[in-house]
């Protein structure tokens, strides 16, 4: 067959080699790892399937651990700052979140293709690659996926191996963190052990600003005959960090962040935290049943315990120099199972060619959660007034408010307490059908039915709700030449009423539709050269939303939000001795009847990297990422006057290593070169983040 390999509505954005690689990564392994024009070929990833990087009809972008050590990474959010399309939200200070082309989530996030989207800060210690998609994705993950979506390929045992490697770092602020990845294989191959762990002392600019978090995970592989291979794998983690939700703007001015207020926490140095406790199982079975047909089989289970609770500035007045508090305190515990299985088989009717995949999944999810407000002693409710100060008047549950009154705060009020159970049983299939040497069509659909119970015990009433949903799929692909692609592609996805994060369904929104979010985008995809490639997308996405009439509420209306623009990136070896990635993405979005902006939506983003090797032992890199301003909430046309706002900054970034050997190197990476103050998101008005000063982060790392 002319390809062997699943067509999937999903455009790999290629990246090639990394202009040098860590000295502790870990050999290459021809069944793992395919350089060129492939992904990883016997590992469940994103794709389901391994995929030809130029022949797939949208938006994605991988990073490699090689990259990720290269450039310094420690967070999901680092990765994102050099992503076209792509933008951080603050989180609250407690979670991962991203705005994939103008939509916000928290919960879509996957670890080896399954569902991973409890609210926390995801480490990178145990990653073979980060994949990032764009654009709503529902066929092969479900609800949710709404304008993209994260998945994280973690390390698997390797056969014939013996390896430790290990990494320690340090930077100017004070934090520092270990790595260590160790494999061994048994003589005759058929099995291999791995563990990967890691400890990270956390510190940053901010006041009070601490934490820690350890991690383990230990993976088996087996070979259990010729075509099967079952790998396991259990991850423990343990986080624990404050809670900054940074400093007001000033709604009676500009709408910008204060400057003058930088320095300032507005919280309780004591009990602003979040803590995490995860217990994650997984298994995996690869069963190669003939040259013509395969399958995946997944379980996983995940036991998580989190707690977050914090105190934020709500209001700021500029003239009296006073800000406001509010807060809340909150803990979630969920278990998740998952079950799932696909098979990719290949066949021919005629002279056309067919790459299917079809599979199954169960998922079972029992989710608790609770909130409590705060209710302060002056005031009788959950908010009241300080000066803005550094430090201010409030200290673990008490202090002196704007008026020099004593006050102490207690968190008694009950905002919310639910019991929630979903399940979730899905059927998805999907065609490569390959036409011509020059032309392929991909068809696909899944079906989803989605049960949703919750016991709000706060307000005494069991609610629940049944979605059944289908979400099409459809890719066009024209080859004028092996190096060049053209595509158009089509996919929609669901959120259903519960919300992402599962955490209610109320009497207003029980019987409402899911919402809709639908991707409309065309592309091209040339390689220049063996190792640089081009690539390039315009794309549409529109969002419906059923929500209650304001003037009846037994009737409802359907409001929708449509973004469009067009990504470009180019990525790979140029020469030698230079490596260089560049994107760039341009983004406009309204509501569906012109009167609003979104959120969160920099009209230009742009990210250049480029890796240059000096000599045999030593390169250098330098980076610079660029984004433009945008509204920390929707603006309404209506409205004259400022508006609160982001405003746009430049970052250039830098790094430098030596190889003292071949096993060991020593490296500095240096962020914010011209120590600029930049804001680079918020979570709402009063609540934006300070970008961290001029820093840098020393590392050794090697390999025995």
């Amino acid at each position: 067959m002319r390809r062997s390999m699943l067509l999937l509505a999903t455009t790999l954005t290629p990246l090639m080699m990394a202009g040098f690689a860590s000295a502790n990564d870990a050999a290459a392994d021809d069944e793992i790892i395919v350089t060129g024009q492939y992904l990883y070929t016997d590992q469940v990833n994103a794709l389901r399937s391994p995929t030809p990087i130029i022949d797939v009809p949208q938006s994605l972008s991988i990073v490699t651990a090689d990259e990720i050590a290269v450039r310094g990474f420690t967070s999901i959010g680092q990765i994102i700052d050099y992503t076209p399309g792509v933008n951080t939200s603050q989180g609250e200070g407690h979670r991962d979140a991203v705005v994939f082309r103008g939509v916000r989530s928290t919960a879509d996030f996957f670890i080896d293709g399954v569902r991973d989207d409890v609210q926390y800060y995801r480490p990178l210690y145990n990653l073979e690659q980060v994949e990032i998609l764009r654009g709503p994705n529902a066929l092969l993950f479900g609800r949710g996926g709404t304008g993209g979506l994260i998945n994280r390929v973690t390390k698997k045992g390797e056969f014939g191996e013996q390896f430790t490697g290990y990494q320690a770092s340090v930077d100017t602020f004070g934090a520092f963190d270990f790595q260590l990845d160790h494999n061994t294989s048994n003589t005759a191959d058929t099995a291999a052990f791995r563990i990967n762990a890691m400890y990270e002392s956390l510190n940053n600019h901010r006041d009070f600003y601490d934490g820690e978090r350890f991690g383990i995970n230990p993976t088996a592989r087996f070979a259990l005959s010729e075509n099967s291979t079952l790998d396991l794998s259990y991850e423990y983690a343990n986080h624990e960090r404050f809670i900054d939700r940074g400093i007001p703007t000033d709604d009676e001015g500009t709408g910008r962040p204060v400057k003058a207020l930088q320095d300032i926490v507005f919280g309780d140095p004591e009990n602003n935290l979040t803590t995490l406790e995860a217990h994650v199982f997984r298994a995996n079975l690869t069963q190669t049943f003939s040259e013509n047909l395969k399958g995946i089989f997944s379980l996983s289970y995940s036991d998580y315990d989190k707690l977050y609770e914090n105190f934020y500035a709500s209001d700021y007045i500029l003239a009296a120099n006073n800000v406001q508090l509010d807060g809340y305190v909150d803990t979630t515990q969920r278990q998740n199972f998952n079950l799932s299985g696909n098979l990719v088989g290949e066949f021919t009717t005629g002279s056309i060619e067919h790459t299917v995949v079809a599979g199954l999944e169960f998922i079972d999810t029992v989710n608790n959660n609770d909130r409590f407000n705060p209710v302060f002693s002056s005031t009788g409710n959950d908010r009241e007034r300080f000066l803005a100060t550094r430090p201010l008047n409030f200290r673990n549950f008490s202090g002196v408010n704007f008026d020099g009154v004593p006050v102490t705060v207690g968190f008694t009020a009950v905002n919310d307490d639910t019991e929630a159970d979903i399940q979730v049983f899905s059927a998805y299939i999907q065609d490569e059908i390959s036409l011509s040497e020059n032309f392929d069509v991909v068809l696909g659909a899944r079906f989803d039915s989605f049960d949703f119970e919750v016991d709000d015990i706060k307000n005494g009433v069991t609610r629940s709700r049944s979605d059944d949903e289908i979400s099409p799929r459809v890719g066009l692909i024209f080859k004028p030449q092996e190096n060049v692609s053209f595509y158009g592609s089509f996919s929609r996805s669901f959120l259903p009423r519960s919300g992402e994060q599962f955490a209610s369904l109320s009497g207003s929104t029980e019987a409402l539709s899911p919402d809709v979010f639908e991707n409309l985008e065309a592309g091209v995809k040339w390689d220049i050269q063996p190792g640089v490639s081009f690539t390039a997308a315009v794309f549409q996405n529109d969002q419906t939303v059923a929500a209650r009439n304001d003037v009846d509420p037994e009737e409802f209306e359907i409001r929708g939000l449509e973004v469009q623009g067009f990504e470009v990136q180019l990525q790979g070896q140029v020469t030698d001795v230079l490596f260089v990635t560049a994107g760039y993405s341009y983004l406009d979005g309204e509501t569906d009847n012109g009167l609003e902006a979104p959120r969160e939506l920099p009209e230009h983003m742009a990210s250049i990297w480029a890796g240059y090797q000096v000599t045999d032992q030593f390169g250098l890199g330098l980076g610079m990422t660029y984004q433009d301003e945008s509204f920390i909430t929707d603006r309404d046309f209506a409205k004259v006057g400022a508006h609160p706002t982001l405003p746009s900054y430049t970052r250039f970034d830098a790094a430098a290593f030596y190889d003292v050997t071949d096993d060991l190197r020593l490296q500095v990476n240096i962020e914010n070169l011209t120590d600029t103050l930049y804001f680079p998101n918020s979570h709402s008005t009063h609540q934006v983040t300070v970008g961290r000063p001029l820093n840098a982060r020393f590392t050794v790392s090697g390999r025995f």
